[in-house]
């Protein structure tokens, strides 16, 4: 005997809803990791064949399995019992701080995110901004690093673009991790960051708390083999010169290395400079007291009109790239040689004498990342124009001027670069870009400084005013 049965349509709605979940958790959401970790296999496999340094097994450890270890370490668990006991808190709410410490720091790195989508932005961004171009690399240097050495870049910061250029031409050698300040902590550009291997860092932090999580969880890395880059300055160069070197993170390093034991630790001195910073302007600003600080609504207003205005020339074929932006990569600094050099073992010494040391050791990697500096084209030209700011100058004068430069400096042996092996092209091309910018004025085949944008000349010359000073 046939017949229908009715059902409350909240009923029916809710054993349909119980399906779907049952399909997406038992089918669909399995397949779809299952398709994820086999194409991530193909990807490791490839890429292992040709890096130079293959991906350390703690870089493709789980998010969730680092931040237990890390908040469960001894040291941390050590330093968390002491600071409830010093703040008068409970062992549960400090607890939270340190996984909530944890969580910010670890970075999730994904191999497919990193070398497929990340090495193509990051491509894209570079080329289409800068001429972008390997000046030196000391490959009978990099040739004698022991694969199994934790490498860290040292280098210094002229722009944020440093993070993408850097990335885009070693992702054929190595898998960066970036140390982040709290810029970056914006959605969704902390998850991308993070997916590419960058760990955020508090600068500056007094927090004794915070510090020991950041400290284990770099000293953790490193012990893994994680290739690291690191501005050893700290922050952007404000004044466009070198800053002085920051000891934190170096210091958290070397506090666990074992000359003797385990994996050497060799830095790396990187040198970027370029034709234009594309924060020249904001920096400046920042230094400058008397300068109104822009809101938020400014400085997206600021950028969307420079965007239109981008835009504006692309499509009339009157925008220029922003000139070369070059990277040199000097000679690897061991320090298990190091070490034996200097008859120093940092993991011995008491906390004063360690501190002097590292703070000794820092200055050495500075010299080091300053004498492998590019000298680009606008530098050049901004240092004739400050010889004398209140005359005008002819083609020949500043190419006269520009060719004494670069010979005081090839003695100076610094790493001048000179587009196309052409001076009287990089010269044309440095004198361009700063007339483009109004910052060089052109006046009946003459051509001076412009008073108003003095501030900006001295800012490119300061990028290499140190390797006169050498």
């Amino acid at each position: 005997m046939a017949g229908s049965v009715s059902l409350p349509l909240w009923l029916v709605i809710l054993g349909g809803a119980l399906a779907a979940w049952s399909l997406l958790h038992i089918l669909i959401l399995p397949a779809i990791r299952w398709f994820f970790r086999r194409r991530t296999k193909r990807v490791l496999t490839k890429i292992d064949e040709r890096l130079d340094l293959r991906l350390p097994d703690f870089k493709l450890t789980k998010r969730r399995e680092i931040i237990n270890r890390l908040v469960y370490d001894t040291k941390v668990q050590e330093t968390l019992e002491e600071y409830s006991r010093e703040q008068d808190v409970s062992h549960a709410d400090s607890l939270k701080k340190v996984k909530k410490y944890a969580h910010e720091i670890v970075p999730s790195f994904n191999v497919l995110i990193y070398f497929r989508f990340g090495n193509w932005v990051s491509r894209t961004v570079s080329q289409m901004l800068y001429r972008v171009r390997v000046g030196f690399v000391d490959e009978e240097g990099f040739k004698k690093v022991d694969p199994q050495s934790s490498v860290v870049f040292i280098m210094n910061h002229r722009s944020n673009i440093d993070y993408i250029l850097l990335g885009y031409l070693t992702v054929s050698r190595v898998a960066l991790s970036f140390a982040v300040g709290e810029w970056a902590r914006v959605w969704p550009l902390q998850q991308l960051l993070r997916a590419l291997g960058g760990f955020f860092v508090r600068r500056g932090s007094g927090n004794p708390l915070y510090r020991r999580v950041l400290e284990r969880y770099i000293q953790m890395a490193t012990d893994g083999g994680v290739v690291q880059a690191v501005f050893l300055e700290g922050k952007l160069s404000k004044d466009g010169r070198l800053g002085q070197p920051k000891i934190g993170i170096l210091d958290y390093m070397l506090r666990t290395f074992d000359p003797n034991e385990g994996r050497d630790l060799v830095f790396v001195p990187v040198g970027i400079n370029y034709d234009r910073v594309l924060e020249d302007r904001s920096s400046l600003l920042a230094i400058d007291p008397e300068i109104r600080k822009k809101s938020s609504a400014d400085v997206i207003k600021t950028a969307a009109l420079y965007l239109l205005k981008t835009i504006r020339l692309r499509l009339r074929r009157g925008w220029y790239r922003y000139g070369y932006a070059v990277v040199n990569f000097g000679t690897p600094i061991s320090m298990r040689e190091y070490t034996k050099e200097h008859s120093v073992d940092f993991s011995k010494l008491d906390k004063d004498v360690r501190i002097q040391k590292v703070e000794k050791l820092a200055q050495d990697l500075m010299a080091a990342v300053g004498r492998v500096v590019p000298v680009v084209p606008v530098p050049l030209i901004a240092s004739v124009f400050l010889e004398d700011t209140s005359r005008s100058f002819s083609e020949l004068e500043i190419k006269a001027r520009v060719q004494c430069l670069i010979d005081k400096l090839e003695e100076c042996c610094a790493l001048v670069y000179i587009p196309r092996s052409d001076r009287d092209y990089a010269i044309e091309v440095g004198l361009r870009t700063l007339i483009l910018r109004h910052i060089v004025l052109e006046e009946e085949d003459f051509y001076r400084s412009n008073p108003d944008e003095l501030k900006i000349l001295q800012y490119y010359a300061n990028s290499i005013a140190h390797l006169f000073e050498s």
